[in-house]
């Protein structure tokens, strides 16, 4: 109908009637949305109408020029071309107009076409320097002359504003319009402050020093009563900070903070903490501040905000002392701010000897005096207090454990409180007590080394698992690097939502040796050599090591000692809690070797520092090897097995075998599947395939078919490697399964 009709529309645009005219304009705009193709018809019709003296169908004409602009580059370049100049005369006629009652609207000519000609002058002038230049001089003009107090006046400035920012580059223009946005900040209105926060974040793109002129008023908007303004202010100031003015933005945001109200603050300690961590330039001044934010908002901050605080403190050997001297104060006057009591107890514990020895006193700090029974109190305090979660009184229980080696004069005081849990009604502090006193009381001997300083996290490491985005090794605190295993997505790789737009969170996390990761945490040998004189045994992995002291899956030896069994009841809660409850995530990651199966099955002790090995089948593999995947270089061969009593589960091991004389390097195999299945993808054995044929890579799966029965399994694989550093990348889809999966 539109194709229809749409000659006669245009040969109503020129119709004598201006209502008709207008009329036939404004079905001219739907026309062309309907139909794009049709805009041509509509330049030369649209372009007469700009010269239009009646403002109802000048308006109507301006839109649809608007419009064809918009659907159409012809359209744009020729209005560019013949229409700039008189859609500026027409708005500098406008501007300098005398009174006409039948326009005006609070002492201005016709606020609604004022805007429209903006608006299709900001089309025209973005980008093209030309144009830009034809309309500089209007555009200050209206800047400078429309008046502010009124509402009409505020809305031709802010399209004004919106037009300076759109064209090619004007440096003074855009102090203007950035000034007058400053002017809107001040006004009472909250919708036009809050539109001017709005354009200034647009503006900062542009011209960054400009914007930081307003920097006070913006600040004043961060306290302002209206939500909607003090989060976008918020906003704002986050982009304004640098590394040149973070500190004293910063003290302005924290003297906000303790202003603010309850459903505030947890936006604005987020942005803090964000500056804060973006920006410091020294570690003593990330602590003082987050120490400020923990003090004021404590319950406000996020898990992974104050694991980064312990893992800067732990970074620091220089700030220990001051740090646990920062804490202690901070406690006594701070009790109810749940992660500053987490994060001094963690502190308390670690560094409680300076902290009573004022060891690494800086010149900017106050003397302060605190005996061995005072550090003692503050855990005692923090395990007492009716809000205290079960986080805080496990992370003080094992700050009780750590103390009582190093204050020998208040060991039995600690015994008694730790005791005081024992018949708590929480399990798990239940255990903690009964487990810590098993330590205190038998195991004199090796306490010290039980409870050893946690070792340094590199902040490197930290950093990269809080962003998602590991490096293709991890780095250890004693400097070595541990390659991650294969199967592990890298950076520069492609993602696997790539194949079939899904999500790649099933990727294992990374970890490392359990058995090497847990004699750097005792500070004890692991090793096989310490086996009993006369016996010899082949060295084992770290996985094997924990297992023969856990006595899980084999008989003890008739004189083991008695303490292995329970020493390392007790070993895997305290050190798995310092790891995960102190925020130092897991260092450690799935190794190839890892995969490999163990005489027994690995109980779930330490919270994540080994792969639990998956079970044989019994009765072996089910169907027939698959030659899944096979090309010139490469051959993938499946061998198919179900889990017993669960048909919905298929267990493929993916076997690769390099076709071709040269080494591959980096392999990595990816896997993704329909919406119907799941698959978890275990590492593989290895992250070198050797050359024709002389060995091969092996990597387990389970897929988990929702619809079994009705659907067979399918699968999209993208397998990439390194031929003399070269990328390779071969993709694939396996869709011969047995129908019966």
């Amino acid at each position: 109908m539109a194709r229809d009709l749409a000659p006669e529309v245009e040969r109503l645009l020129q119709f004598r009637d201006p209502n008709i005219r207008k009329k036939a304009a404004l079905c001219s705009i739907r026309i062309i949305k309907k139909v794009p193709d049709l805009a041509e018809n509509f330049i030369n019709p649209a372009a007469s109408l700009l010269r239009e003296k009646h403002h109802g169908v000048l308006i109507t004409g301006v839109q649809l020029c608007t419009d064809l602009c918009k659907v159409s580059s012809e359209a744009l370049e020729y209005f560019r071309e013949k229409c700039t100049e008189g859609l500026v005369k027409t708005l500098k006629d406008m501007a300098n107009s005398p009174y006409a009652p039948e326009y005006d609207i609070a002492g201005i000519t016709d606020p609604f076409l004022h805007i429209r000609l903006l608006k299709l002058l900001r089309i025209l002038g973005q980008g093209d320097a030309d144009a830009s230049d034809c309309m500089n001089d209007i555009l200050a003009q209206v800047a400078t002359k429309i008046e502010s107090n009124k509402n009409a006046g505020n809305a031709i400035l802010y399209e004004c504003v919106g037009t300076i920012m759109s064209i090619e580059d004007n440096g003074g223009l855009r102090v203007l319009a950035i000034n007058i946005l400053g002017r809107f900040l001040s006004n009472r209105d909250n919708n036009i402050r809050y539109v001017a926060l709005n354009m200034l974040m647009k503006a900062i793109t542009v011209d960054a020093q400009a914007v930081q002129r307003h920097r006070a008023t913006i600040l004043e908007c961060v306290k302002d009563s209206d939500a909607s303004i003090r989060k976008k202010a918020l906003d704002l100031v986050y982009l304004l900070v640098n590394e040149s003015n973070v500190k004293p933005l910063t003290k302005e945001l924290i003297e906000s903070l303790e202003a603010s109200d309850q459903e505030f603050k947890g936006v604005l300690t987020a942005k803090i903490c964000s500056l804060v961590e973006k920006f410091s330039p020294e570690k003593i001044w990330y602590i003082d501040q987050m120490l400020k934010v923990l003090s004021e908002a404590g319950n406000f901050v996020k898990d992974e905000v104050w694991h980064a605080l312990i893992v800067v403190i732990s970074n620091a050997s220089d700030l220990h002392g001051y740090s646990v001297r920062a804490l202690y104060r901070a406690f006594q006057t701070s009790t109810e701010q749940e992660t500053l009591v987490r994060v001094a107890v963690w502190c308390i514990g670690e560094y409680g000897d300076m902290l009573v020895n004022n060891v690494g006193m800086l010149d900017i700090e106050e003397p302060i005096t605190v005996t061995e029974s005072d550090a003692v109190d503050a855990l005692e305090v923090s395990i007492k207090r009716l809000n205290s979660d079960l986080t805080t009184k496990a992370m003080a229980l094992i700050a009780l454990l750590k103390l009582s080696s190093r204050f020998p004069s208040c060991s039995e005081r600690i015994k008694d409180i730790i005791l005081q849990n024992k018949r708590s009604f929480v399990l798990e502090l239940q255990q903690r007590s009964i487990e810590f006193n098993c330590i205190l009381q038998k195991h004199q001997n090796i306490r010290s080394a039980l409870v050893e300083r946690m070792p340094v996290l590199d902040e490197a490491t930290f950093s990269g698992r809080r962003a998602g985005s590991l490096p293709t090794s991890v780095s250890t605190s004693t400097g070595t690097a541990r390659n991650l295993p294969n199967g592990i997505a890298k950076p520069a790789a492609a993602p696997v939502a790539d194949l079939l737009d899904l999500s790649s969170s099933d990727a294992p996390a990374p970890s490392s040796s359990g058995g090497d990761f847990l004699q750097d945490l005792l500070g004890v040998d692991l090793s096989p050599a310490s086996a009993p004189p006369g016996t010899s045994q082949p060295p084992k992995a770290g996985t094997d090591v924990l297992l023969d002291l856990l006595s899980i899956g084999t008989s003890p030896p008739a004189q083991s000692s008695s303490s292995a069994s329970n020493i390392l009841s007790s070993i895997q809660d305290d050190k798995a809690s310092l790891v995960n409850l102190n925020g130092l995530a897991s260092l450690t990651s799935l190794s190839p070797n890892a995969t490999s199966a163990s005489p027994a099955p690995m109980m779930d002790l330490l919270d994540g520092f080994g792969p639990s090995p998956q079970k044989k089948e019994e009765n072996g593999p089910a169907y027939p090897s698959l030659v899944a995947y096979e090309s010139s270089t490469l051959r993938m061969t499946f061998n198919i097995s179900k889990q017993p009593g669960n048909p919905q589960i298929t267990l493929i091991q993916a076997i690769f075998t390099n076709l071709s004389p040269n080494v591959y390097n980096d392999f990595l195999f990816q896997a993704a599947v329909p919406k119907f299945l799941q698959l978890h993808l275990d590492p593989a054995s290895s992250n070198t395939l050797p050359a024709s044929g002389n060995g091969s890579i092996i990597q387990s799966m389970k897929v988990t078919n929702s619809q079994h029965g009705k659907k067979s399994l399918v699968m999209r694989i993208r397998i990439a490697y390194k031929i003399n550093n070269k990328d390779v990348l071969e993709e694939g889809q396996v869709s011969n399964f047995p129908r019966d999966l």
